[in-house]
């Protein structure tokens, strides 16, 4: 008899008090909205991005020559400290921090254009709420700023893929810095921080403007005031290590997973479209710049494919989140073929972008812009628009109004920038020190033992070069 009253007892008990349990936990969750499953996600996603800075590194040092290894690799990793560190202080303030937006979802007035510093040394920027600003509501506002960070570090290092074996690094080490702040932070407002760019309906799901055409245009800037090297084009300069360079591109590839679907900022569907775009995309570019090297050249190279797979990894950046598969193929295999032949004329013009920074991202950024225009469906993305294909050829517009905008504020931005430091510094290095390699000059080290780099050219040995 007590055991039936007790199961009795326990069952009314049981009725009384969940539902009371159950506003509880509603409330504790509308309180705290903060998702497990997204946050982990987010925080991958982000050591995936910073790791695209070392596969950076590896792909340019490759292609240079072997007296300028160091430096090359330098150029990229330098970004992680200087950016590492500005990000915290103001970076990420100047590029996402509004005082509120209107009832279009965007800033208003001044704020359209550039964000405030009210965000300076994280301030406000909570580890264990979202941000206030609705970027991202189910991510602690930190995990969304430190993903952010790693879009910062590696924008600028795409730059120095132009101007290798050349440039001095104190003067790079200043662009950079500089660069990041006043070209990169507005821009990110702009397009992704509630900006103008945003408001007008431009789709750029992780970067086409913002990280593509803008390293690519300033790539393109930078040449032209520092000038070509001194060998260029009569000396080859050939690629020292090509086994480095497929390493870098797998890198920089896996790394694109976190670029690309990690820009859904949840873990869910969005994700899933933009991880497979990713998948596919380069895998048609590489796939189309074989085939237009053995048709055209004779033979397949394995420079060839890794420029094929990173222009379809530019390419379909900005359209990864609103694109379906066959739609990440063609702009893929489109932007691959559009680089292709930009690298080829290039070459014919003898412009010394030495690892092709603009025929490659500015021209492969610009395209995957346009073609955003034209495959995005709403399909796969609801708050996206439709493009051409889908009825909507008015979505070209913004998409178009955005590249040249980049184009215009990037390059001007450059040039600036690039002439105020050449009025306190020297931007190359002397010819003497441009023969004998940076390595040695600018660092002090070599990449490789004295056997080894008498095999590749090395100008001299340490003690000669002092």
């Amino acid at each position: 008899m007590l055991k039936k009253v007790l199961i009795i007892s326990a069952i009314t008990l049981w009725f009384w008090v969940e539902p009371m349990m159950g506003n509880a936990w509603a409330q504790a969750a509308e309180a705290n909205p903060i998702n497990s499953g997204d946050t982990a996600w987010m925080l991958v996603s982000s050591a995936m991005v910073l790791l695209m800075t070392p596969g950076l590194a590896f792909f340019y040092g490759g292609l240079v020559r072997s007296r300028n290894v160091l430096n090359t690799m330098m150029m990229s990793f330098i970004l992680i400290a200087i950016v590492g560190v500005t990000w915290v202080l103001w970076g990420y303030s100047l590029a996402f921090e509004v005082s509120g937006v209107g009832e279009n979802g965007f800033a208003q007035g001044f704020e359209k254009y550039f964000g405030s510093l009210n965000w300076m040394f994280l301030n406000g920027v909570a580890f264990d709420k979202p941000d206030p600003i609705g970027y991202a509501g189910t991510i602690p506002h930190q995990v969304f700023m430190i993903y952010q960070m790693m879009f910062a570090i590696i924008t600028p290092a795409l730059i120095s893929g132009a101007i290798v074996e050349r440039v001095s690094f104190k003067a790079y080490f200043w662009f950079v810095l500089l660069w990041s702040t006043f070209i990169y932070s507005p821009l990110a407002h702009w397009v992704w921080g509630k900006g103008w760019i945003g408001a007008m309906g431009a789709l750029d799901f992780a970067g086409g403007t913002v990280v593509h055409i803008s390293s690519g245009v300033s790539a393109l800037v930078a040449v032209w005031l520092i000038g070509a090297r001194k060998t260029y084009p009569d000396q080859p300069s050939a690629p020292h290590n090509l086994p480095y360079v497929l390493l870098g591109i797998g890198l920089l590839w896996f790394g694109w997973f976190g670029f690309n679907a990690g820009s859904a900022l949840s873990s869910g569907a969005l994700a899933t479209v933009a991880f497979v775009s990713t998948a596919i995309a380069p895998a048609a570019g590489g796939l189309t710049w074989v085939i237009l090297e053995w048709v055209l050249r004779g033979k397949p190279t394995a420079l060839g494919i890794a420029s094929g797979f990173l222009a379809g990894l530019v390419g379909i950046t900005p359209a990864a989140g609103f694109v379906v598969p066959i739609g990440a193929i063609l702009i893929g295999s489109i932007t691959s073929a559009c680089c292709f032949f930009g690298v080829s004329f290039r070459a014919k013009i003898q412009f010394d972008d030495s690892l092709d920074t603009y025929f490659i991202h500015g021209i492969g950024g610009t395209v995957g812009a346009i073609l955003t225009g034209v495959f995005a469906t709403k399909a796969v993305n609801e708050f996206g628009q439709n493009g051409l294909l889908f009825g909507n050829a008015s979505l070209l517009v913004p998409q178009i109004v955005g590249v040249v905008a980049t184009y215009i504020f990037a390059g001007v931005g450059t040039f600036v920038i690039l002439k105020l430091l050449s009025l306190a510094m020297e931007l190359r290095v002397k010819p003497l020190q441009e023969e004998q390699g940076l390595d040695i000059n600018e660092h002090g080290e070599e990449g490789y033992g004295e056997e080894f780099a008498s095999g590749l050219g090395f100008a001299g040995t340490s003690a000669e070069l002092k």
